[in-house]
């Protein structure tokens, strides 16, 4: 999935043309994965651009910084404003964003707090992750032999760029056995998460959804799909759940900025219901993108429009 360059980069503190911004080799984070990040979407909508989750995804980039510890020199006003500016000086009406803090160049000891916090901000055209017939007709889906990491190993609720090394290697599975994405388990063998997205799983009427404790990272689009399933007046349950209830649910379907809303039809080749997308997961996915194409109205405040 090549990356289509846009125009202009924020990069510590000032726009820079795409081609220009550019780190040392020395670069700590090339070396030790000492970076946070973030992944947001800016959509076309009948309101002009907007951006989803702008507040919260800067609340969780900021709060995986804390955990690093790593000091970002701005403040989340301005971060959210350098998002905002990146998006519209590019003049894309719809985008990916990614938002990334990263340790540079300094020291090459393991110890990074030595060494400057960069930060840059990036926006591109960005399509369906996971296809555009995923949306509709789900996408197969395999349980990886990956582990997500222990909860005493990694900090899972950091977005780090460190981290990802272990979802590189259930997508990596996952594309080498035919599948589209790959389910996690924790270390106690609970489902756990995608290696990008959140799961959840639709059994006898109840929506179910592993906890913060299962490793997983509190996603932005998770809390959402949890308040529009509940103002729908499904009963959410976030508990954990072994292996095999995947294999038995009703509807299966993930979560996340790059994925959206996107409907499992089968796991390890065992259709998942009717084999499609399910009746809750469409009513979600309405509901979902209505609020983002501006059909129905944001009553939640989730939408940031880019003037």
């Amino acid at each position: 999935m090549a990356i289509p360059k846009a125009e202009w980069i924020w990069h510590n503190g000032q726009f820079v043309k795409w081609d220009e911004a550019n780190v040392h080799i020395t670069t700590h984070a090339l070396h030790y994965g000492s970076s946070v990040f973030e992944g947001l979407r800016a959509y076309e909508s009948k309101n002009g651009t907007a951006i989803l989750g702008l507040e919260p995804h800067v609340r969780r980039l900021f709060d995986s910084c804390r955990i690093l510890r790593m000091d970002l020199p701005y403040s989340p006003e301005e971060v959210s404003a350098a998002i905002v500016e990146t998006v519209r000086r590019n003049g894309l009406k719809s985008c990916y964003i990614r938002p990334l803090a990263y340790k540079g160049s300094g020291t090459i000891a393991l110890d990074a707090r030595n060494s400057p916090t960069e930060f840059a901000i990036i926006a591109f055209d960005f399509g369906r992750y996971l296809g555009e017939e995923g949306i509709e007709n789900g996408v197969d889906v395999m349980v990886s032999s990956w582990r997500r990491m222990a909860p005493d190993t990694h900090a899972g609720l950091t977005k780090a760029g460190g981290n990802y090394v272990n979802s590189g290697y259930v997508t990596m599975e996952a594309a080498d056995m035919g599948f589209m994405e790959g389910i996690t388990l924790d270390i106690n063998g609970h489902v756990s998460e995608g290696s990008g997205e959140n799961v959840f799983v639709v059994y006898r009427g109840v929506i179910y959804t592993p906890p913060v404790g299962a490793s997983i990272l509190l996603g932005v689009n998770r809390g959402y799909v949890i308040s529009l399933a509940r103002e729908m007046g499904y009963e959410v349950r976030e508990e954990t759940f072994p292996r095999e209830m995947l294999y038995i649910a009703d509807e299966i379907f993930f979560s996340g900025t790059a994925v959206e809303v996107t409907p499992v039809r089968s796991v390890d080749r065992i259709q998942i219901g009717s084999g499609g997308r399910g009746p809750i997961t469409k009513r979600i996915q309405d509901q979902f993108f209505g609020i983002i194409r501006g059909d129905l109205p944001d009553t939640h405040g989730w939408m940031t429009i880019v003037k």
